[in-house]
């Protein structure tokens, strides 16, 4: 069965033309498709040459954006002693121990970003099958499981992502909000492709960047030239 594409949409892909656009152009030309009557999130997807069935060739880290991504972080903190109150002071949303872990198992989801210290862990391995499908389980790599606890709740809050490539090579990062001006968006994807080369895989051969989209979250997407924005050169990225 064919997917049926609305007007609203039909008329917006007639506006993208087939070919590689300069970033700023990819970007004032998002805005302009970013039509729907709530404040769309603006996405990158990105098609690396790597092949994450090998561990030399996977990607996961995190990109703190300049501009921050728009949205209101609401941060979960596990630890222990001390460290609950360092948290609860640093502004996280929700701050437990042994306590917040079982009412994670019971169901507990209203947060966007779960930090735990590493004396921890041990306990919170238990919440895996929970909080590894959402994307919320602490990770070093991720920048969640530390015990500088105001540090990373500051960074998050202020627009710090974590993303992996998925099994395909493809890395999908929100980057903004479609109210966001074309010069800050600009900046966050200047950020997000320096993080992605920064990060290249040891085990990642030939071309590493393959293609690169970007879209607002009901618009159509539109292909950057990935050569002139890793070219570009400013002082706010």
């Amino acid at each position: 069965m064919t997917k049926k594409v609305s007007r609203r949409l039909q008329g917006l892909l007639e506006k993208v033309e087939d070919r590689d656009y300069a970033p700023a152009e990819a970007l004032s030309l998002l805005k302009e498709t970013a039509t729907a009557k709530f404040s769309e999130a603006v996405e990158a997807h990105i098609r690396l040459g790597i092949d994450p069935k090998y561990s030399d060739q996977q990607l996961r880290t995190t990109v703190a954006l300049p501009k921050g991504t728009g949205q209101i972080v609401r941060v979960a903190v596990i630890a222990r002693g001390e460290k609950v109150n360092e948290a609860a002071n640093a502004g996280a949303d929700i701050v437990g121990s042994e306590e917040l872990i079982d009412e994670i198992q019971k169901g507990r989801m209203d947060f966007d970003k779960l930090i735990a210290t590493p004396d921890v862990m041990p306990q919170v391995a238990k919440l895996g099958k929970l909080l590894g499908p959402r994307g919320l389980m602490p990770s070093p790599k991720g920048g969640t499981v530390t015990f500088d606890i105001g540090s990373a709740i500051a960074e998050f809050k202020a627009g710090k992502l974590e993303f992996r490539a998925d099994r395909s090579g493809i890395v999908h990062v929100m980057f903004g909000k479609a109210s966001f001006t074309p010069e800050d968006l600009l900046v966050n994807l200047k950020a997000l492709q320096e993080t992605v080369d920064r990060n290249r895989p040891s085990g990642a051969k030939g071309r590493y960047w393959r293609t690169m989209y970007v879209s607002a979250t009901m618009g159509p997407s539109i292909r950057v030239d990935v050569n002139a924005l890793r070219d570009l050169k400013f002082s706010e990225a």
